[in-house]
C-alpha cells in the first residue's frame, strides 16, 4: 500500500507537532492487520496526527470505530483535520483526551478487535496489561517500535525507554495467553 498525499501531509504535520508518525511500511502493515481480523473496534494509544488512525480506518470494516487517545489536544486537532482530509465519516473516530493509562480502565473490557501502543514506551508495560483486558478472545495487540531503533537487542543501551520496550518484549514472550511475532 502506498502513502497518499493525506498521509504524506499529516505526516508532516506530526513531525511539526514533535511526534514521529508510524512509518509507511508500519501503517501498512497496521491496514492489513485490521483488513485480516475484520476489525469492527480498535483502540490506538498515541493519536498523534492522525497517521496510524487513517491506515487503521482504512483497513477496518467500513462500519468500524476507532478510539484514539492522545494526551495533547493539539494532536486530536490535527488528526481530526487528517481523518476528514481522508474523508473518513466522523462518526467512525471517537478521540478522547487524556493519560492512556486514565482513559483505558474506563473502557469495555472484551470489546475491542485490535489495540494499537504507540505512545510513551516507558508505558508499553502498562498498555500490554490493559489491551489484555480490552481485547476479545483472538484479538491482536500490536506495539510500534518494538525493536527500538535496533536497541532492545543491545545491551548496553540501558535508558528508560530501551528498558521498557525490552521488558515488553520479555513480558510478551512469556505470556502464555500470547502468540508473539518477535
Amino acid at each position: 500500500m502506498a502513502e497518499d498525499e493525506v498521509l504524506t501531509t499529516a505526516r508532516g504535520k506530526g513531525v511539526e507537532l514533535g511526534c514521529q508518525p508510524i512509518g509507511q511500511g508500519g501503517g501498512a502493515a497496521l491496514a492489513v492487520l485490521a483488513a485480516a481480523i475484520g476489525a469492527r473496534a480498535v483502540v490506538e494509544i498515541g493519536t498523534g496526527a492522525g497517521v496510524g488512525s487513517v491506515w487503521l480506518l482504512r483497513g477496518m470494516r467500513p462500519d468500524g470505530v476507532l478510539t484514539t487517545i492522545d494526551v495533547e489536544p493539539e494532536h486530536h486537532r490535527a488528526a481530526r483535520e487528517t481523518i476528514a482530509e481522508a474523508g473518513i465519516a466522523s462518526n467512525r473516530v471517537r478521540l478522547i483526551s487524556g493519560e492512556a493509562l486514565d482513559v483505558l480502565p474506563r473502557l469495555t473490557d472484551g470489546a475491542y478487535d485490535l489495540v494499537f501502543c504507540d505512545a510513551d514506551k516507558r508505558e508499553y508495560p502498562g498498555y500490554l496489561e490493559q489491551a489484555l483486558r480490552l481485547l476479545r478472545p483472538g484479538g491482536v495487540v500490536a506495539f510500534d517500535n518494538a525493536l527500538w531503533h535496533d536497541r532492545v537487542a543491545d545491551p548496553t543501551q540501558r535508558d528508560e525507554d530501551t528498558t521498557a520496550v525490552r521488558e515488553l518484549g520479555r513480558a510478551v514472550r512469556e505470556d502464555e495467553r500470547l502468540t508473539s511475532t518477535r
